[in-house]
């Protein structure tokens, strides 16, 4: 998953031109190091920190992403 997606997808940014914003002026850490990438492909254990919050990047929970029909 690409960092600009993980903070829409955890409400860390409402939107993707605000995940862009905020990567772009630094206000975010990727593993305790700034990134300014928005397309940063993170793996599975990546702590990802803005605004005094992280996340680590788990594996999708079952069914997660799939439309059950």
């Amino acid at each position: 998953m690409k960092l600009d997606q993980f903070l829409k997808l955890h409400g860390l940014a409402a939107t993707g031109g605000e995940a862009k914003q905020r990567i772009q002026a630094g206000d975010v850490r990727v593993n305790g190091v700034i990134e300014t990438r928005r397309g940063r492909q993170l793996a599975l254990g990546d702590a990802v920190a803005i605004d005094g919050r992280e996340l680590l990047v788990m594996p999708p929970s079952p069914g997660e992403g799939r439309a059950d029909r």
